[in-house]
């Protein structure tokens, strides 16, 4: 069986020695949307009376990014609008009623977008009662204070780039250009901004909760109280100190009980780095890097969250409660092991390399007593599982995201204190996907006539659905920016245009070769079908979705690669080796599509369709 890797935080374990139902003895469901990128195409901003731009075939007014700024980024930035929708109706119809949103729910924190989610938020939690419980991401306060932000890549008149800033003095001279549009819904929001707006989603407390803290919180659960949560609640009493600094820094991490017996443990996993030299003015966001890098700088700048989670952890396991927790980070290797050997190909500045979580992250959490945590960020889906030295292991479950392939969300079940199960959702049929593809055919155009050289491929406007226009971001994602970016130029070109069959007889082996294939009911014209190229789209597909990937490759392909591996393992060039031994550990990894964890024996076991 080919296994493979996925993405969003979500913890969760009971601590008790006898296996029982939950308290309502029934298995209850939360869903996990990670990533969802929201970006509202609709919206109108409060300051400036700029709509957009009039769609030629439905006369709507919207504003959109381009088709080439969603091909050079790892999300899509428009059409993930109705994918976000499609979930939602989706978990409605399944009667579930607690969805978690592990970060990066907005495109940059700015206000306009902000107001855009809790409005459809609050739509679904009156018509259906559902409760949405988020966190933060890195995406959501890129700073921890707001900022002056533009982006110069909304799609204008014409086919033209419109540039749509919070400030004018931050602008720059550029060719061509449409006349800027001003407004303060651009900017990038903070903690103060993001978290106002989004109070109704577990970041505070309210009264339906059975219980709610923080990590500041001075209560207890014996003596809780509403209105003490709320008093002890504020923002400005829920700050730590900066490693080396005297300044001080907002943690948005909270505990709730929703439903009796279930812990949610939301973990603001957000760690800014200072600057070298300070500003020293107050709430300078300039005085901090961007959090994107995640738990490594959390074990350095926010510790106090790992001594929280131990007591949480305790205390859950002293009351017999199910915890869940739920972060922005992975907390595990997210690359199937492999990442040492793309370190070595690649560098260690490339694939994200920066972003993959070190074993100390791992050990410090399962001691801590995290046992299931879901993960976001890396809009992959994978599972990953650690053992502490200290016998303590921990399944890291990535979600992956709704804005980029393959687009999905997970489903919890928890059967009792030990069982449970984690079941993929893909979003694949999407209504109104292509409504936007007339504004893509005025920006094709004008492309063409300014003679863009790196323009995109109108193939992509032919995708039959959601899911296959995801799959096309991927592979123009993978032309345009991760092949120039990522492999190194002289083994990209000697790996491109080799075919499969060249590829297998790298090393003469004809009569080993022979025996393997007949082995495995192939021909060698079987892989004259394919180049290296290909398998490098492959391999991004299984890196991106997993085991989710498999029917669109096939099982003879991926048997295919398997074979070629081995051969490309006994060659005499370093950058082979190490390529096959990626592929190798990128195809067969822990279950991550339909599984079950069993935290009485720790577990995994995939669930046959």
């Amino acid at each position: 069986m080919f296994r493979i890797s996925g993405l969003i935080v979500l913890l969760f374990a009971f601590y008790g020695c006898k296996i029982k139902q939950t308290e309502r003895g029934k298995s209850q469901q939360i869903a996990f949307i990670a990533d969802v990128h929201l970006g509202d195409i609709y919206a109108k901003f409060q300051d400036n009376n700029y709509q957009g731009i009039k769609n030629p075939n439905t006369g709507e007014y919207a504003n959109i990014r381009t088709m080439n700024s969603q091909l050079h980024s790892t999300r899509i930035f428009n059409e993930n609008y109705f994918a976000f929708i499609v979930a939602l109706d989706d978990i409605a119809k399944r009667g579930i009623k607690q969805v978690a949103l592990p970060g990066d729910f907005s495109d940059d924190g700015q206000p306009v977008h902000i107001r855009g989610l809790r409005k459809i938020l609050d739509q679904y939690s009156k018509k259906y009662g559902i409760s949405f419980f988020v966190t933060t991401g890195n995406h959501d306060a890129p700073k921890p204070f707001a900022q002056d932000a533009v982006k110069t890549d909304f799609l204008g008149k014409e086919g033209n780039e419109q540039i749509i800033s919070s400030s004018k003095s931050i602008l720059k001279a550029k060719e061509n250009q449409l006349e800027p549009i001003i407004t303060a819904d651009i900017k990038n929001g903070g903690y103060k901004e993001t978290l106002t707006e989004m109070a109704s989603f577990g970041f505070f407390p309210k009264k339906d909760y059975l219980y709610w803290e923080t990590p500041f919180s001075s209560y207890s659960y014996d003596n809780y109280s509403f209105d003490k949560a709320v008093q002890e609640s504020a923002l400005e009493k829920r700050i730590y100190p900066v490693k080396d600094t005297n300044l001080f820094l907002p943690d948005a991490s909270y505990l709730v009980e929703p439903t009796k017996g279930i812990w949610l443990l939301a973990i603001d996993a957000n760690a800014y780095v200072p600057n070298e030299k300070l500003s020293g003015l107050p709430n300078n966001p300039n005085d901090f890097s961007g959090a994107s890098i995640g738990y490594n700088n959390v074990l350095i700048y926010k510790k106090h969250l790992i001594e929280w989670v131990k007591k949480v952890s305790a205390e859950a396991k002293q009351k017999g409660k199910i915890l869940i927790a739920f972060s922005h980070y992975p907390m595990v290797d997210f690359n199937d092991n492999a990442s040492a050997e793309m370190k070595q190909l690649f560098g260690s500045d490339k694939m994200q390399l920066s972003r993959v979580p070190s074993e100390e992250v791992a050990q410090a959490f399962a001691d801590a007593g995290i046992q299931i945590h879901f993960g976001g960020h890396m809009h992959i889906n994978d599972t990953g599982v650690k053992t502490s030295v200290n016998g303590n292991t921990l399944f890291n479950i990535q979600t992956p995201s709704l804005a980029a392939y393959k687009p999905a969300y997970k489903i919890l079940t928890i059967h009792s204190n030990v069982d449970f199960e984690i079941e993929t959702v893909v979003v694949g049929s999407v209504p109104k996907f292509n409504s936007l593809f007339p504004f893509y055919e005025e920006e094709y155009a004008h492309l063409q006539h300014i003679k863009s050289p790196a323009i995109w491929n109108k193939d992509i406007l032919k995708a039959k659905d959601y899911k296959d226009f995801t799959e096309w971001h991927l592979k123009e994602l993978v032309r345009l920016r991760f092949l120039p970016e990522d492999f190194p130029v002289p083994f990209l070109a000697s790996l491109a245009n080799l075919s499969g069959k060249d590829l297998l007889e790298i090393n003469k082996n004809i009569s080993e070769i022979e025996k393997e294939l007949s082995a495995s009911n192939l021909k060698l014209e079987n892989f004259e079908s394919w180049k290296g190229l290909d398998m490098i789209f492959d391999f991004y597909r299984l890196k991106n979705a997993d085991e989710l990937a498999v029917p669109e490759i096939g099982s003879d392909r991926l048997k295919q690669y398997q074979i070629v591996c081995a051969q490309l393992e006994k060659s005499s060039d370093e950058k082979l080796i190490l390529w096959a031994k990626i592929f190798l550990k990128t195809m067969n990894s822990q279950p991550s599509n339909h599984f079950k964890i069993n935290l009485k024996n720790n577990t995994i076991e995939r669930v046959k369709p």
